[in-house]
């Protein structure tokens, strides 16, 4: 049996992991590292045998005292944390110093491309230490529409990003979780290498703003606007500089490069096609 440590476990990924881990009655203990028990206890209460411990990316102190008796880490990295060399070298030496054997990692699709989005540097970090490890890189999540988007979603009828005509590969954050059980499950079938996970569809905002119309009966609008626009407008609403750039950085670059690869990986490991968005809306249409 594996003592397995799932990060970030009170988010939609984390919750997802922990959930399809649980459907497959895993034989493994899994660990839930969260910033606050008691109220990780009542969002998780489903789950009888999770076990659960302080773990906070912010408070270095917290990862020693996480990862004693750890074999597996689902490592995740928080949207706001940008700062990489201070929080992630720091949390791979602890593996290191805990004898961590494994660890998935949640990449994005397009991370081995790039030397600048955070993910890659995460990446080359865990490569570098030498941990068995595999990389788990997903398109753009559907989520993102019930969360980072949803206040201009609900309160302007709008979708507001930088992104113009790029297309992104959108997928079930649920399907990411599947995956993500699977391969910690059996662990060694796939160590070493990095999966994409996508969905089998490749749209723009534009066309993400029409579909969603047509389901909500209501009309979504997609405005593209300028970086300087895009940045003034979102550190008025109060959000962190640093999560304004990462959103840049994710909606803006990739109008300079091909549209995503399509992956079969999700069908191939599951045996189930992934989530449509037009369902996906459906399912969380009143959440919108």
């Amino acid at each position: 049996m594996k003592r397995i440590l799932i990060t970030g476990a009170t988010g939609n990924v984390g919750y997802e992991v922990i959930r399809s881990l649980f459907e497959i009655e895993t034989n493994n203990q899994i660990i839930a590292g969260v910033r606050n028990i008691d109220r990780a206890k009542k969002k998780l209460e489903e789950f009888n045998s999770l076990q659960y411990i302080e773990f906070d990316f912010e408070d270095l102190s917290t990862f020693d005292s996480s990862l004693e008796d750890i074999d597996t880490v689902f490592l995740l990295r928080p949207p706001h944390i940008s700062d990489i060399k201070k929080i992630f070298k720091s949390l791979i030496d602890s593996f290191k110093k805990y004898h961590v054997k494994e660890v998935v990692f949640l990449s994005v699709q397009g991370a081995e491309r790039s030397n600048i989005i955070p993910h890659a540097k995460i990446e080359k970090l865990i490569i570098e230490s030498k941990i068995d490890h595999i990389f788990l890189r997903p398109g753009y999540f559907m989520q993102n529409l019930i969360t980072t988007l949803l206040d201009d979603i609900k309160e302007k009828n709008r979708i507001f990003l930088p992104a113009g005509k790029a297309k992104f590969n959108w997928i079930d954050v649920q399907n990411i979780g599947e995956t993500a059980a699977i391969v910690l499950e059996d662990f060694k079938k796939y160590r070493n290498n990095a999966f994409e996970i996508n969905g089998y569809e490749n749209l723009d905002f534009g066309k993400v703003a029409e579909i969603m119309s047509g389901i909500l009966n209501r009309n979504i609008k997609y405005e593209n606007p300028n970086l300087i626009n895009f940045y003034r407008t979102k550190r008025r609403e109060g959000i962190d500089r640093n999560f304004v750039l990462v959103m840049i950085m994710l909606h803006f670059l990739p109008r300079f490069g091909k549209d995503p690869a399509i992956s079969n990986f999700y069908e191939g490991i599951t045996g189930k096609k992934p989530t449509k968005l037009a369902d996906f809306i459906k399912r969380e249409k009143l959440i919108f």
